[in-house]
Protein backbone atom coordinates (compact mmCIF):
# COMPACT_ATOMS: atom_id res chain seq x y z
CA UNK A 1 0.00 0.00 0.00
CA UNK A 2 1.37 3.91 -0.70
CA UNK A 3 0.55 7.30 -0.20
CA UNK A 4 1.95 9.72 -3.04
CA UNK A 5 2.05 13.41 -2.25
CA UNK A 6 2.93 15.86 -5.10
CA UNK A 7 3.07 19.27 -5.70
CA UNK A 8 3.32 21.86 -8.48
CA UNK A 9 3.79 24.50 -6.38
CA UNK A 10 7.34 27.10 -6.90
CA UNK A 11 9.62 25.32 -6.31
CA UNK A 12 7.75 22.16 -5.97
CA UNK A 13 11.18 20.64 -4.01
CA UNK A 14 10.10 22.99 -1.02
CA UNK A 15 7.82 19.75 -0.32
CA UNK A 16 10.82 17.98 1.02
CA UNK A 17 11.20 21.17 3.29
CA UNK A 18 7.57 20.61 4.34
CA UNK A 19 7.84 17.10 5.11
CA UNK A 20 11.15 16.95 6.45
CA UNK A 21 12.52 14.55 4.18
CA UNK A 22 14.98 15.28 1.58
CA UNK A 23 14.41 14.62 -1.75
CA UNK A 24 17.80 13.02 -3.00
CA UNK A 25 17.44 10.55 0.14
CA UNK A 26 15.40 7.14 0.73
CA UNK A 27 14.10 7.59 4.48
CA UNK A 28 12.95 4.60 6.33
CA UNK A 29 10.93 4.28 9.59
CA UNK A 30 10.46 0.99 11.30
CA UNK A 31 7.19 0.01 12.80
CA UNK A 32 6.12 -2.56 15.13
CA UNK A 33 4.04 -3.82 12.50
CA UNK A 34 6.33 -3.54 9.40
CA UNK A 35 8.67 -1.07 7.48
CA UNK A 36 7.98 2.30 5.84
CA UNK A 37 10.05 3.80 3.55
CA UNK A 38 9.73 7.49 1.93
CA UNK A 39 11.31 8.10 -1.73
CA UNK A 40 10.79 10.92 -4.35
CA UNK A 41 9.97 9.55 -7.85
CA UNK A 42 10.36 13.20 -9.28
CA UNK A 43 11.95 15.68 -7.46
CA UNK A 44 12.45 19.34 -9.70
CA UNK A 45 11.35 23.21 -9.58
CA UNK A 46 7.88 22.50 -11.33
CA UNK A 47 6.66 19.23 -9.85
CA UNK A 48 7.50 17.22 -6.24
CA UNK A 49 6.47 14.11 -5.49
CA UNK A 50 7.11 11.83 -2.11
CA UNK A 51 5.55 8.54 -1.95
CA UNK A 52 5.54 6.52 1.38
CA UNK A 53 5.28 3.06 0.71
CA UNK A 54 4.37 0.71 3.53
CA UNK A 55 5.51 -2.59 4.62
CA UNK A 56 3.17 -4.42 6.97
CA UNK A 57 4.78 -8.04 8.32
CA UNK A 58 1.44 -10.36 8.64
CA UNK A 59 3.37 -12.95 11.03
CA UNK A 60 4.53 -10.36 12.99
CA UNK A 61 1.63 -8.54 13.76
CA UNK A 62 0.70 -11.99 15.43
CA UNK A 63 3.75 -13.69 16.54
CA UNK A 64 4.00 -14.88 19.95
CA UNK A 65 0.65 -13.69 20.53
CA UNK A 66 -0.58 -17.60 21.28
CA UNK A 67 -3.87 -17.42 19.34
CA UNK A 68 -5.62 -20.98 18.68
CA UNK A 69 -8.69 -20.00 16.84
CA UNK A 70 -8.86 -18.41 13.41
CA UNK A 71 -5.36 -19.07 12.68
CA UNK A 72 -5.70 -18.64 8.99
CA UNK A 73 -7.54 -15.30 9.49
CA UNK A 74 -4.51 -14.30 11.04
CA UNK A 75 -2.11 -14.52 8.62
CA UNK A 76 -4.39 -14.50 4.90
CA UNK A 77 -5.82 -11.51 5.25
CA UNK A 78 -5.77 -7.65 3.43
CA UNK A 79 -3.81 -6.33 6.21
CA UNK A 80 -0.28 -6.10 4.35
CA UNK A 81 -2.09 -4.92 0.92
CA UNK A 82 -4.95 -2.37 2.04
CA UNK A 83 -4.76 1.49 3.05
CA UNK A 84 -6.13 1.27 6.37
CA UNK A 85 -5.10 1.84 9.83
CA UNK A 86 -1.82 0.99 9.89
CA UNK A 87 -1.15 3.30 7.09
CA UNK A 88 -2.29 6.22 9.39
CA UNK A 89 0.13 5.35 11.70
CA UNK A 90 2.70 5.38 9.14
CA UNK A 91 2.15 8.86 8.21
CA UNK A 92 1.54 9.83 11.25
CA UNK A 93 5.40 8.91 12.21
CA UNK A 94 6.96 9.36 8.90
CA UNK A 95 5.75 13.28 8.72
CA UNK A 96 4.85 14.06 12.53
CA UNK A 97 5.59 17.78 12.19
CA UNK A 98 4.45 18.12 9.12
CA UNK A 99 1.32 16.97 10.21
CA UNK A 100 1.64 19.98 13.03
CA UNK A 101 1.70 22.22 10.52
CA UNK A 102 4.82 23.03 11.71
CA UNK A 103 8.53 23.68 9.47
CA UNK A 104 11.99 24.52 10.34
CA UNK A 105 13.08 25.94 7.32
CA UNK A 106 9.56 26.90 5.51
CA UNK A 107 7.05 28.04 8.30
CA UNK A 108 5.12 30.50 6.56
CA UNK A 109 4.37 27.87 3.69
CA UNK A 110 3.81 25.28 5.84
CA UNK A 111 0.07 27.65 6.62
CA UNK A 112 0.02 28.10 3.04
CA UNK A 113 -2.58 26.44 0.75
CA UNK A 114 -0.43 24.61 -2.11
CA UNK A 115 -1.67 22.31 -5.12
CA UNK A 116 -1.74 18.98 -3.81
CA UNK A 117 -2.02 15.90 -5.78
CA UNK A 118 -2.48 12.65 -2.98
CA UNK A 119 -3.14 8.90 -4.44
CA UNK A 120 -3.99 6.36 -1.95
CA UNK A 121 -3.77 2.99 -2.74
CA UNK A 122 -5.72 0.53 -2.51
CA UNK A 123 -8.59 1.64 -0.36
CA UNK A 124 -10.53 -0.94 0.78
CA UNK A 125 -14.15 0.71 0.56
CA UNK A 126 -17.36 1.90 -1.75
CA UNK A 127 -16.54 4.65 -3.74
CA UNK A 128 -19.34 6.72 -3.08
CA UNK A 129 -18.06 6.42 0.96
CA UNK A 130 -14.37 7.80 -0.40
CA UNK A 131 -16.65 10.58 -2.63
CA UNK A 132 -19.27 11.13 0.80
CA UNK A 133 -15.77 11.23 2.64
CA UNK A 134 -13.67 13.83 1.01
CA UNK A 135 -15.39 15.75 -1.57
CA UNK A 136 -16.92 17.74 1.50
CA UNK A 137 -13.74 19.07 2.39
CA UNK A 138 -12.89 20.27 -1.21
CA UNK A 139 -11.40 17.19 -2.67
CA UNK A 140 -11.89 16.36 -5.91
CA UNK A 141 -11.95 12.33 -5.98
CA UNK A 142 -11.42 9.65 -8.96
CA UNK A 143 -12.21 6.23 -7.00
CA UNK A 144 -10.88 4.02 -9.56
CA UNK A 145 -11.98 -0.04 -8.73
CA UNK A 146 -9.01 -2.19 -9.02
CA UNK A 147 -9.33 -4.44 -11.40
CA UNK A 148 -9.93 -8.32 -9.81
CA UNK A 149 -10.46 -6.88 -6.08
CA UNK A 150 -14.23 -5.95 -5.32
CA UNK A 151 -14.48 -3.52 -2.83
CA UNK A 152 -10.95 -1.76 -3.47
CA UNK A 153 -10.05 1.62 -5.19
CA UNK A 154 -6.92 3.34 -5.52
CA UNK A 155 -7.88 6.89 -5.31
CA UNK A 156 -6.78 9.82 -6.52
CA UNK A 157 -7.43 13.41 -4.20
CA UNK A 158 -6.56 17.25 -5.74
CA UNK A 159 -6.91 20.37 -3.96
CA UNK A 160 -5.49 23.50 -2.86
CA UNK A 161 -4.42 23.22 0.66
CA UNK A 162 -2.52 23.56 3.13
CA UNK A 163 -0.33 19.88 3.09
CA UNK A 164 -0.99 20.09 7.37
CA UNK A 165 -4.43 20.08 6.59
CA UNK A 166 -4.09 17.24 4.11
CA UNK A 167 -1.87 15.08 5.84
CA UNK A 168 -4.54 15.38 9.01
CA UNK A 169 -7.50 14.63 6.99
CA UNK A 170 -5.57 11.27 5.55
CA UNK A 171 -5.04 10.36 9.21
CA UNK A 172 -8.87 10.47 10.35
CA UNK A 173 -10.51 9.26 7.18
CA UNK A 174 -8.33 6.35 6.65
CA UNK A 175 -9.02 4.74 9.69
CA UNK A 176 -13.05 5.60 9.23
CA UNK A 177 -13.13 3.84 6.22
CA UNK A 178 -11.58 0.72 7.94
CA UNK A 179 -13.62 -1.56 9.07
CA UNK A 180 -10.93 -3.64 10.87
CA UNK A 181 -8.84 -1.12 12.87
CA UNK A 182 -6.09 -2.87 14.33
CA UNK A 183 -5.79 -0.38 17.29
CA UNK A 184 -7.90 -0.17 20.52
CA UNK A 185 -10.13 1.94 20.71
CA UNK A 186 -10.79 3.68 23.88
CA UNK A 187 -11.49 6.87 25.39
CA UNK A 188 -8.90 8.40 24.09
CA UNK A 189 -9.88 8.10 20.64
CA UNK A 190 -12.22 10.65 21.12
CA UNK A 191 -9.82 13.32 22.51
CA UNK A 192 -7.98 12.25 19.48
CA UNK A 193 -10.50 12.23 16.78
CA UNK A 194 -11.94 15.51 18.48
CA UNK A 195 -8.52 17.33 18.50
CA UNK A 196 -7.24 16.68 14.95
CA UNK A 197 -11.15 16.98 13.05
CA UNK A 198 -13.30 18.88 15.37
CA UNK A 199 -12.66 21.53 13.90
CA UNK A 200 -13.91 20.47 10.18
CA UNK A 201 -15.65 17.18 11.27
CA UNK A 202 -18.33 19.27 12.90
CA UNK A 203 -19.55 20.95 9.74
CA UNK A 204 -19.16 17.71 8.00
CA UNK A 205 -22.33 16.70 6.02
CA UNK A 206 -21.28 12.98 7.03
CA UNK A 207 -19.82 13.69 10.57
CA UNK A 208 -22.35 11.47 12.31
CA UNK A 209 -20.68 7.87 9.77
CA UNK A 210 -17.32 9.19 10.26
CA UNK A 211 -17.52 9.18 14.13
CA UNK A 212 -19.08 6.00 13.96
CA UNK A 213 -16.72 4.34 11.84
CA UNK A 214 -14.11 6.20 13.56
CA UNK A 215 -15.08 4.55 16.54
CA UNK A 216 -15.66 0.84 15.62
CA UNK A 217 -19.39 1.68 16.38
CA UNK A 218 -18.74 1.74 19.88
CA UNK A 219 -22.22 3.32 21.32
CA UNK A 220 -20.74 4.93 24.43
CA UNK A 221 -18.07 6.66 22.54
CA UNK A 222 -19.99 7.59 19.64
CA UNK A 223 -22.80 9.08 21.94
CA UNK A 224 -19.90 11.01 23.76
CA UNK A 225 -18.22 12.42 20.48
CA UNK A 226 -20.97 13.72 18.64
CA UNK A 227 -22.49 15.02 22.36
CA UNK A 228 -18.81 16.78 22.18
CA UNK A 229 -18.83 17.70 18.39
CA UNK A 230 -22.51 19.15 18.80
CA UNK A 231 -23.40 20.71 21.82
CA UNK A 232 -26.20 22.24 21.19
CA UNK A 233 -27.79 19.19 19.39
CA UNK A 234 -29.50 16.15 20.63
CA UNK A 235 -27.57 13.12 19.63
CA UNK A 236 -29.95 10.54 17.87
CA UNK A 237 -27.68 7.80 17.53
CA UNK A 238 -29.48 4.37 15.35
CA UNK A 239 -31.15 1.84 16.96
CA UNK A 240 -27.93 -0.77 16.76
CA UNK A 241 -25.79 1.94 17.62
CA UNK A 242 -27.75 3.57 21.05
CA UNK A 243 -26.25 2.79 24.59
CA UNK A 244 -27.75 1.60 27.37
CA UNK A 245 -27.62 3.89 30.27
CA UNK A 246 -25.11 1.28 32.32
CA UNK A 247 -23.12 1.57 29.25
CA UNK A 248 -22.73 4.61 29.23
CA UNK A 249 -21.70 5.00 32.67
CA UNK A 250 -19.50 2.67 32.72
CA UNK A 251 -18.00 3.96 29.44
CA UNK A 252 -13.95 4.11 29.34
CA UNK A 253 -14.48 7.85 29.01
CA UNK A 254 -15.36 7.57 32.82
CA UNK A 255 -11.41 7.50 33.40
CA UNK A 256 -10.83 10.40 31.46
CA UNK A 257 -12.41 12.51 34.30
CA UNK A 258 -11.11 10.32 37.14
CA UNK A 259 -7.89 11.02 35.65
CA UNK A 260 -8.02 15.19 35.18
CA UNK A 261 -9.74 15.00 38.83
CA UNK A 262 -7.15 13.29 40.39
CA UNK A 263 -4.31 15.46 38.65
CA UNK A 264 -6.81 18.78 39.93
CA UNK A 265 -6.95 17.56 43.68
CA UNK A 266 -3.16 16.93 43.53
CA UNK A 267 -2.67 20.50 42.18
CA UNK A 268 -4.20 21.77 45.37
CA UNK A 269 -2.96 19.32 47.74
CA UNK A 270 0.73 20.72 46.50
CA UNK A 271 -0.68 24.22 46.10
CA UNK A 272 0.32 24.54 43.02
CA UNK A 273 -1.47 27.93 41.65
CA UNK A 274 0.32 28.03 38.32
CA UNK A 275 0.78 25.08 36.54
CA UNK A 276 1.32 24.24 32.55
CA UNK A 277 -0.11 21.96 30.67
CA UNK A 278 2.27 19.96 28.60
CA UNK A 279 0.39 18.88 25.54
CA UNK A 280 -2.76 20.05 26.33
CA UNK A 281 -4.70 18.55 23.64
CA UNK A 282 -8.04 20.65 23.11
CA UNK A 283 -7.62 21.71 26.62
CA UNK A 284 -10.01 19.20 28.86
CA UNK A 285 -7.59 19.65 31.71
CA UNK A 286 -7.29 23.54 31.31
CA UNK A 287 -11.07 23.50 31.55
CA UNK A 288 -11.56 22.00 34.78
CA UNK A 289 -8.62 24.00 36.14
CA UNK A 290 -10.12 27.42 34.75
CA UNK A 291 -13.39 26.31 36.79
CA UNK A 292 -10.90 26.55 40.29
CA UNK A 293 -10.19 30.80 40.68
CA UNK A 294 -7.85 29.70 43.24
CA UNK A 295 -5.73 28.81 39.79
CA UNK A 296 -4.38 32.33 39.19
CA UNK A 297 -2.34 31.14 35.77
CA UNK A 298 -3.05 28.49 33.69
CA UNK A 299 -0.60 27.73 30.75
CA UNK A 300 -1.38 25.29 27.89
CA UNK A 301 0.95 24.19 25.31
CA UNK A 302 0.86 21.93 22.15
CA UNK A 303 2.58 21.64 18.59
CA UNK A 304 -0.41 21.10 16.97
CA UNK A 305 -2.48 24.59 16.27
CA UNK A 306 -5.31 22.80 15.84
CA UNK A 307 -5.93 21.83 18.92
CA UNK A 308 -4.96 24.91 19.82
CA UNK A 309 -7.54 26.28 18.51
CA UNK A 310 -10.18 23.94 19.63
CA UNK A 311 -8.80 24.88 23.39
CA UNK A 312 -9.23 28.14 22.45
CA UNK A 313 -13.16 27.59 21.70
CA UNK A 314 -13.27 24.89 24.59
CA UNK A 315 -12.00 27.98 27.29
CA UNK A 316 -13.90 30.58 25.42
CA UNK A 317 -10.96 32.84 25.46
CA UNK A 318 -12.74 35.73 23.86
CA UNK A 319 -14.78 36.04 27.44
CA UNK A 320 -13.55 39.44 29.42
CA UNK A 321 -10.80 38.03 31.44
CA UNK A 322 -10.10 34.50 30.79
CA UNK A 323 -7.12 35.31 28.27
CA UNK A 324 -5.74 36.97 31.86
CA UNK A 325 -5.57 33.73 33.52
CA UNK A 326 -5.32 31.42 30.82
CA UNK A 327 -2.74 31.34 27.92
CA UNK A 328 -2.39 29.00 25.08
CA UNK A 329 1.25 28.48 23.49
CA UNK A 330 2.22 26.33 20.37
CA UNK A 331 5.42 24.86 20.55
CA UNK A 332 7.01 21.76 21.48
CA UNK A 333 7.98 19.73 24.70
CA UNK A 334 11.71 18.97 23.68
CA UNK A 335 12.90 22.66 23.07
CA UNK A 336 13.64 24.97 26.05
CA UNK A 337 10.61 27.72 26.73
CA UNK A 338 10.81 30.50 28.70
CA UNK A 339 7.09 31.40 28.65
CA UNK A 340 5.64 28.54 30.71
CA UNK A 341 8.89 28.73 33.19
CA UNK A 342 7.57 30.84 36.06
CA UNK A 343 4.95 28.14 37.10
CA UNK A 344 4.70 25.93 40.85
CA UNK A 345 3.80 22.46 38.23
CA UNK A 346 3.79 21.52 35.08
CA UNK A 347 1.53 18.57 34.00
CA UNK A 348 2.70 15.77 31.17
CA UNK A 349 -0.82 14.06 31.52
CA UNK A 350 -0.99 10.84 28.52
CA UNK A 351 1.59 12.75 27.09
CA UNK A 352 4.90 10.27 27.34
CA UNK A 353 4.00 7.75 25.55
CA UNK A 354 3.42 9.78 22.43
CA UNK A 355 6.88 10.38 22.08
CA UNK A 356 9.96 7.92 20.32
CA UNK A 357 11.66 7.04 23.32
CA UNK A 358 14.60 8.25 21.77
CA UNK A 359 13.26 11.91 22.55
CA UNK A 360 12.54 11.48 26.12
CA UNK A 361 15.75 12.61 27.53
CA UNK A 362 15.21 15.89 25.12
CA UNK A 363 11.80 16.40 27.30
CA UNK A 364 13.46 15.58 30.63
CA UNK A 365 16.30 17.87 30.12
CA UNK A 366 13.39 20.49 29.32
CA UNK A 367 11.09 19.79 32.05
CA UNK A 368 12.99 18.81 35.15
CA UNK A 369 16.36 20.68 33.70
CA UNK A 370 15.52 23.55 32.39
CA UNK A 371 11.84 24.89 33.72
CA UNK A 372 12.40 22.96 36.85
CA UNK A 373 9.24 23.51 39.02
CA UNK A 374 8.75 22.76 42.30
CA UNK A 375 6.37 20.27 41.52
CA UNK A 376 5.66 17.54 38.22
CA UNK A 377 3.30 15.46 37.52
CA UNK A 378 3.17 12.46 34.84
CA UNK A 379 0.62 10.44 33.91
CA UNK A 380 0.73 7.21 31.35
CA UNK A 381 -1.25 3.89 30.58
CA UNK A 382 -0.20 0.68 32.17
CA UNK A 383 0.67 -1.73 29.59
CA UNK A 384 -0.40 -4.83 31.91
CA UNK A 385 -4.20 -3.38 32.73
CA UNK A 386 -4.60 -4.07 28.95
CA UNK A 387 -5.81 -7.80 29.44
CA UNK A 388 -9.01 -6.18 30.74
CA UNK A 389 -10.11 -4.44 28.03
CA UNK A 390 -12.54 -6.83 26.28
CA UNK A 391 -11.65 -7.22 22.61
CA UNK A 392 -8.09 -5.85 22.87
CA UNK A 393 -5.69 -8.60 21.16
CA UNK A 394 -2.41 -9.36 22.42
CA UNK A 395 0.48 -7.17 21.60
CA UNK A 396 -1.79 -4.18 20.79
CA UNK A 397 -1.31 -1.20 21.77
CA UNK A 398 -4.35 1.57 22.88
CA UNK A 399 -4.19 4.43 20.38
CA UNK A 400 -2.98 5.09 17.48
CA UNK A 401 -0.52 7.93 18.59
CA UNK A 402 1.33 5.70 20.64
CA UNK A 403 4.83 4.80 20.71
CA UNK A 404 5.33 2.62 23.66
CA UNK A 405 3.38 1.75 26.63
CA UNK A 406 5.04 0.68 29.95
CA UNK A 407 4.63 -2.08 33.02
CA UNK A 408 4.50 -0.40 36.12
CA UNK A 409 7.92 -1.39 36.60
CA UNK A 410 9.56 0.23 33.19
CA UNK A 411 7.43 3.24 34.69
CA UNK A 412 9.06 3.15 37.76
CA UNK A 413 12.38 3.05 36.72
CA UNK A 414 12.45 5.44 34.27
CA UNK A 415 10.56 8.17 36.85
CA UNK A 416 13.17 7.11 39.76
CA UNK A 417 15.86 7.85 37.00
CA UNK A 418 14.91 10.89 36.59
CA UNK A 419 14.12 11.96 40.06
CA UNK A 420 17.44 10.75 40.68
CA UNK A 421 19.28 12.61 38.05
CA UNK A 422 17.57 15.92 38.32
CA UNK A 423 16.94 16.25 42.51
CA UNK A 424 13.60 15.66 42.65
CA UNK A 425 11.62 12.71 45.00
CA UNK A 426 9.22 10.85 43.48
CA UNK A 427 5.87 9.32 44.52
CA UNK A 428 3.63 6.99 42.54
CA UNK A 429 -0.72 7.06 42.62
CA UNK A 430 -3.02 4.95 41.03
CA UNK A 431 -5.85 6.31 38.70
CA UNK A 432 -8.56 4.24 37.98
CA UNK A 433 -10.01 0.89 39.44
CA UNK A 434 -6.31 -0.49 41.13
CA UNK A 435 -6.70 -4.45 40.01
CA UNK A 436 -4.94 -6.55 42.49
CA UNK A 437 -3.35 -8.89 39.84
CA UNK A 438 -2.44 -6.19 37.07
CA UNK A 439 -2.86 -2.50 38.45
CA UNK A 440 -4.58 0.31 37.34
CA UNK A 441 -5.42 1.20 34.16
CA UNK A 442 -3.38 4.92 34.49
CA UNK A 443 -0.46 5.16 36.30
CA UNK A 444 0.86 8.57 37.62
CA UNK A 445 3.94 9.54 39.35
CA UNK A 446 4.26 12.92 41.15
CA UNK A 447 7.91 14.59 41.36
CA UNK A 448 8.72 17.11 44.04
CA UNK A 449 11.92 19.27 44.83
Amino acid sequence: MYVSIATTHVPATDLGYLLMKHPDRVHAVSLSFGRATVIYPEATETRCEAVLVLDVDPIGLVRGQGRGEGLLADYVNDRPYAATSFLAVALNRAFRTAMTGQSRDRPELAATPIPLTIQVTPLPAPADVITQFFAPLGWSVDAAPIAGAGGYHAVTLAQTIPLSDALTQLYVLIPALDAQKHYWVGDDEIEKLLGRAGPWLATHPAKETITRRYLKRQGALVRSALAQLLPEAAVDLAPDMAASGEEVLEAPLKLNDIRHQTIHDTLVDLAAWRVADLGCGEGRLLQRLAADRRFTKIYGLDAAMRDLGWAARRLELDRAGASERITLLHGALTYRDTRWADVDAACLVEVIEHLDLDRLPALEAVVFGAARPRAVIVSTPNVEHNVRFVGMAPGQLRHLDHRFEWTRAEFHAWADGVASHHGYRVRYQAIGADDPAVGPPTQMAVFER
